[in-house]
């Protein structure tokens, strides 16, 4: 039987990756369009609250940030950070 934390836990990681996913589109427009743009912070703070694998894929899709080293490496640190969280609390 699947809890209802399970529930809560898969539904947040939907959604907070969507957000990372989401984040980069919008940040690659208006980069495009020289509007106001997302800080670096924020793109990362959405990784660190669990979007590490939508900002990755938002990356990739939008080719957006891809020449800072400090994404190309950080987001996927987070990212393997984040999965080995994440199999010490199932497993």
């Amino acid at each position: 039987m699947v809890s209802n934390m399970t529930y809560f836990v898969t539904g947040y990681l939907v959604c907070i990756n969507l957000a990372g996913l989401a984040s980069m589109g919008i940040d690659k427009r208006r980069a495009i369009r020289h509007e106001w743009r997302i800080p670096e912070a924020t793109l990362f703070l959405i990784a660190l609250l669990g979007g590490s694998m939508g900002s990755i894929a938002g990356m990739q899709l939008f080719r957006h940030k891809t020449r800072h080293w400090y994404f190309v490496w950080g987001m996927p640190i987070i990212f393997f950070i984040e999965l080995a969280l994440i199999l010490q609390f199932v497993v």
